[in-house]
């Protein structure tokens, strides 16, 4: 571990059961080295509310447009992978929206999917400035998480038979889709648009994603038994038409080549295939 690393912390913060179904999780950073810390995140498909203490954090967009954080921002669902720095005294705190808890809170779930936008826009007041101020206070992180919770309580929306049976399904041999639409006797052209409004992307999109996914886990856990990555087992067994296809959804999500990232794989604490997950990498 080098002398900045050791100044480095993270960690992840389970929530509580009853907030289970609105947030998968909290990620907390804190940079006290003397070095800017560069990061990527990855794609979760999750919409992420942060949190920004101390020296501004920056964003890097898709187009290498540099983007100061101060205080709060929202963006998501984050789709494609970028890149953030941490300069020295900076600190983040991420609230990590689960399937449609964005859309519960804001009322919202695809609203800053390419830029990141300022949260108290999405609401009559500055509601999130005040928020920020009372946090800024609070020292213990594990504190600031719980007072989140408990901010957030009140403005929550009962959650819909919908979203819930989306959200939950997970029968492969199935169409979400058309198995929802026919339990709700509704048509599935309304259960795609809900589908969307509700989650902030579409089925199709989270079909695409889980298969990338799968692929993943399949390249991890051969990497972890094998030095050769047979790439045209993981295409059959994944569901991709050919190699081709599987390396433009690695540079669709992550923007470097399966073979780049099996070379960095062992830095990435990766989702498990049947759930998306808010991750990390380093290079």
């Amino acid at each position: 571990m080098t002398k900045n690393e050791d100044k480095y912390t993270s960690l992840t913060i389970a929530v509580p059961i009853d907030y289970e179904d609105v947030f998968s999780h909290f990620y907390y950073a804190d940079n006290k080295s003397s070095a800017i810390i560069s990061k990527t995140f990855l794609p979760s498909y999750q919409t992420i509310l942060i949190f920004n203490f101390g020296e501004k954090a920056i964003l890097n967009s898709k187009n290498s447009t540099e983007v100061a954080i101060d205080r709060c921002f929202v963006l998501g669902p984050v789709k494609q992978a970028f890149d953030y720095s941490l300069p020295p005294n900076a600190q983040i705190l991420v609230a990590n929206f689960k399937d449609d808890g964005f859309y519960r809170f804001f009322g919202h779930a695809a609203i800053a999917e390419h830029f990141p936008i300022n949260p108290d826009n999405l609401v009559d007041k500055n509601c999130f400035t005040a928020l920020w101020t009372t946090l800024n206070k609070i020292e213990d992180i594990h504190h600031r998480v719980n007072f989140i919770l408990d901010f957030c309580q009140p403005y929550l929306r009962d959650r819909s038979i919908i979203a819930e049976r989306l959200a939950n399904f997970d029968d492969e041999n199935l169409n979400p889709i058309k198995s929802v639409a026919s339990q709700q006797n509704q048509t599935e052209r309304n259960i795609q648009l809900n589908h969307k409004k509700l989650l902030g992307y579409t089925s199709k999109e989270a079909n695409r994603y889980q298969r990338f996914l799968k692929a993943i886990a399949f390249i991890q856990d051969i990497a972890s038994t094998s030095t050769k990555i047979d790439w045209f087992g993981i295409v059959n067994q994944c569901g991709y038409y050919d190699q081709s296809q599987l390396i433009h959804d690695f540079k669709h999500y992550l923007h470097i080549s399966p073979t780049k990232y099996l070379k960095f794989q062992q830095d990435i604490c990766m989702a498990k295939a049947d759930k998306p997950h808010f991750v990390f990498l380093q290079f």
